[in-house]
């Protein structure tokens, strides 16, 4: 049976990303690869299945309903972005996978406007395989998903559910989902997944990932990423979709690069590792120093976190800036297994589809987080000035 069932079964960043792409840099090709932090050994046979759904997805096609749902709530897409979608097709070729015991590797390679939707459906692919063939089953789906429903409304702390990629299955993320919109009052203000912000009449939410500023970075150099990356997204957006990723070169180095004109532009920021209070802490003094009032700014919060550390921040935060919550697999793995740690990164850049590969650097506020090459690592650091 095909996991992936529906072309929006998939993040919001992903077509956001896809489409600011598309208008920039329709030639760049790109390389990813799965990154498996936990080593988790994968059952014999794995590689064999995960090549059948993958191979499966060359059927998907934007349905009437779903083209619908884009225009009417997307409005930040061009009509002519919709009609891209409609001819798309995903092109399995783009995808090499294979298995030595229980090791798994996986990556793609192409055009960058195509190859960007593959990330999410195929880390929610592993996952729900991984699941099944290991012949786990979900617990207390409904019931824990209302109690921190029940919980964020108490809180009165507004979040989004991001939970797609390293989701238990399909069934348990609407199922999740449906218990979250019945119980969580306003406080709920979307989620990630396009098709379930349409089958639920919610807000899909989303704007940019790590993948574009690294881009940027080998493109234009580390010490151009950030402010790059900022400049080309308000190029295709105009001040839409503004919260700003912070941690694809360290904080710091975000921060110093965060003008004044784009500090007022971007709605606010979103922190995605290191330690959340000092972030706030930074945000703070930041938005102090830009005279920017921090009580008109959002910082959304969304590095692996749960209730307990949800109830913290929000009481440490204390209405000093909007704080507003995205929460993954704590919403959508949750159910009585033990979540998979990976990822897909972008490895490697051809900003013109001509020459040679750029290495791509992610140097996150969290060393585990990194990625890329040892020796690419520490170039990036000696350019920015960084220690370790």
């Amino acid at each position: 049976m095909q996991i992936i069932k529906y072309f929006t079964d998939n993040d919001l960043y992903k077509f956001t990303t896809m489409n600011a792409v598309q208008r920039l840099y329709p030639n760049a090709m790109v390389k990813y690869k799965f990154i498996n932090r936990n080593k988790t050994a994968f059952p014999e046979g794995f590689a064999e299945a995960l090549r059948k759904q993958v191979d499966g997805m060359k059927n998907l096609r934007l349905s009437g309903e779903e083209e619908q749902y884009l225009r009417d709530k997307c409005y930040f897409f061009d009509p002519v972005f919709i009609d891209l979608l409609k001819g798309y097709r995903y092109d399995p070729s783009e995808v090499t996978i294979h298995q030595e015991n229980g090791r798994l590797e996986v990556e793609i390679e192409g055009y960058w406007y195509r190859t960007v939707l593959w990330e999410v459906p195929v880390m929610a692919i592993i996952s729900e395989l991984y699941f099944k063939m290991t012949n786990q089953s979900p617990v207390e789906v409904e019931e824990r998903a209302e109690r921190k429903a029940r919980q964020f409304k108490d809180l009165q702390a507004e979040y989004s559910e991001f939970g797609t990629r390293r989701r238990f299955s399909f069934e348990v993320h609407d199922r999740v989902f449906k218990t979250l919109t019945e119980y969580s009052g306003d406080t709920l203000k979307g989620t990630s997944n396009v098709y379930l912000a349409m089958k639920y009449d919610s807000t899909p939410i989303g704007t940019h990932p790590h993948e574009w500023f690294m881009y940027h970075a080998a493109h234009y150099g580390y010490k151009a990423a950030n402010i790059k990356g900022l400049e080309a997204w308000t190029d295709v957006y105009n001040g839409d979709l503004g919260i700003a990723l912070t941690d694809t070169y360290t904080t710091s180095n975000f921060f110093a690069n965060f003008s004044n004109k784009y500090a007022k532009l971007f709605d606010g920021v979103r922190w995605d590792s290191g330690d959340a209070l000092q972030f706030t802490d930074t945000v703070l003094d930041f938005y102090a120093s830009m005279k920017i009032d921090a009580k008109a700014k959002t910082v959304v919060y969304s590095d692996g976190l749960d209730m307990d550390m949800i109830s913290k921040i929000k009481k440490y935060v204390d209405g000093r800036v909007h704080d507003v919550y995205g929460i993954g697999t704590h919403l959508t793995n949750d159910v009585g297994a033990k979540p998979l740690n990976m990822v897909i990164k972008l490895t490697e850049v051809k900003p013109d589809a001509g020459g040679d590969y750029v290495p791509t650097v992610k140097l996150s506020d969290v060393k585990g987080k990194n990625t890329g090459t040892p020796q690419e690592i520490e170039l990036c650091r000696k350019t920015l000035g960084l220690s370790e």
